[in-house]
């Protein structure tokens, strides 16, 4: 029976490093063992039920055993509540009284990323799994001319997405468009600030090296050529990396941990290189920037060169806002953006430095942003799965009543793929999600 409940800790929670290298790690019954003990202190708690769908299981799975006691529940149905884990850490970072340095060392998320990295080892991953993470390969292949307007039509026919269904792609599911001209094919084709018109303020630079990412290279060019406009209008010089690839989250959310040490070995370098010449990295997709300043931090504790970029990326409305402190952000907008519902990603969320976008976004004369905070559901994979799609649109269902009583303006998150889920959710007349990067090139009348 789990321990009565009792005062969580009044100390900030703290992250251990992930002991990812250690064979231990991967030992299915040590796995198991520490499942239990923690589900049995959730049991006891239930404060996280209404985040997503792992705790309901859970606490199901508990309610309908035996017992009513977590040791009622059989190991085997333990793989349950990990498989609807997206690692999106609001239980860690907003919920859970009991994480470190409290005494019962609670930390879900990464139990749970153990777990999946017990499973991935053991049983790698289906066919389907391995094309939704292998998104450089994907957004490449579906990124050719020519097949990038076959593969976008293919995705809008109701006969095909029939089809698909039966690999386990969701027919209602949200399938992002592919661009044969990517974002980095842009960026090298626009013209540019001097770099030596830098000027720093704060903790940056005052130029700006962008990490597209695989989804807005080839899933969401516009909102990468929006930071540009914005970040140039804003007198911030932008480059790029010489090369990059996916910064390895899907992986991650797969458990495949060698392959997010590979990522990791290709892009910390060029990364690294634009740095050493002065460059701030910044990074428009949140789960990106959150991969470089905590999962690889975790992963890999001891390397400098992995801390010196976590100091050194940044979110782009961060990043202004900084600079705005110091009187460096460009306020002489043009055009209100009226009643904004604003999403902030789970991502965004947890990397705490506070709600810089509405912050940004309210400075735009007779606007009105609304906060949500409540969970998408997305993931990236998990609402495009065929067993988890409706699942992930209950989770993003207060959501979209809020946007839906609000009637704005315009709605949209800082995470475009939560921006999508919450318009999926939509009657098909609603207009399209728009990004915070683009409700701002449009206040400024770009």
């Amino acid at each position: 029976m789990a321990t009565p409940k009792r005062e969580g800790s009044l100390e900030a929670a703290t992250r251990h490093p992930l002991d990812w290298k250690n064979p231990e790690f991967y030992n299915e019954d040590a796995v198991l063992k520490e499942m239990e003990r923690v589900f049995d202190l959730c049991h006891g708690c239930r404060r996280c039920v209404s985040l997503c769908n792992s705790f309901p299981t859970l606490f199901d799975l508990v309610d309908n055993s035996a017992s009513m006691e977590v040791d009622g529940v059989k190991k085997e149905d333990y793989w349950q509540v990990v498989d609807h884990c997206y690692l999106c850490d609001l239980c860690y970072m907003t919920k859970c009284p009991y994480t470190p340095p409290h005494e019962w060392n609670i930390d879900f998320p990464h139990l749970m990323l153990r777990a999946k990295a017990v499973h991935f080892k053991q049983n790698g991953a289906s066919m389907r799994d391995k094309l939704l993470t292998s998104t450089d390969l994907v957004g490449s292949l579906a990124g050719i001319p020519v097949v990038s307007t076959v593969v976008n039509s293919l995705n809008q026919n109701a006969s095909f997405r029939k089809g698909l269904a039966k690999v386990g792609i969701h027919p209602k599911a949200i399938v992002p468009a592919y661009h044969s001209k990517s974002a980095r094919q842009r960026l090298k084709s626009e013209q540019t600030l001097d770099p030596s018109v830098a000027s720093p303020a704060g903790r940056t630079t005052g130029k700006a090296a962008i990490f597209t990412t695989c989804y807005g290279n080839r899933n969401a060019p516009d909102t990468v050529a929006d930071l540009l406009k914005v970040f140039e209008h804003n007198e911030i010089p932008v480059s790029w990396l010489a090369k990059e690839q996916c910064c390895g989250m899907p992986k991650l959310e797969l458990g495949d941990l060698e392959a997010v040490a590979a990522a990791k070995a290709a892009n910390i370098p060029q990364m690294l290189a634009m740095i050493e010449q002065g460059w701030d990295i910044v990074a428009p997709i949140p789960s990106c920037v959150l991969m470089f300043k905590q999962e690889l931090p975790l992963m890999f504790p001891d390397d400098e060169d992995v801390k010196t970029v976590k100091q050194r990326i940044f979110d782009p409305f961060e990043y202004l806002m900084l600079r705005h402190k110091e009187g460096k952000l460009n306020t002489e907008f043009k055009q209100s953006l009226g009643k904004v519902a604003y999403h902030t990603a789970c991502h965004l969320r947890v990397q705490n430095i506070g709600y810089k976008t509405r912050e940004l976004l309210e400075l735009v004369p007779e606007t009105k942003v609304e906060l949500l905070e409540r969970c998408s559901g997305h993931d990236g994979t998990y609402a495009v799965k065929a067993e988890f799609h409706e699942i992930s649109m209950k989770i993003c269902r207060p959501i979209v009543n809020k946007v839906k009583q609000s009637k704005p303006d315009y709605y949209g998150s800082d995470c475009p793929m939560a921006g999508e889920q919450i318009e999926n959710g939509l009657d098909e007349a609603a207009p399209a999600a728009t990004h915070p990067l683009t409700m701002l090139r449009i206040a400024y009348g770009l």
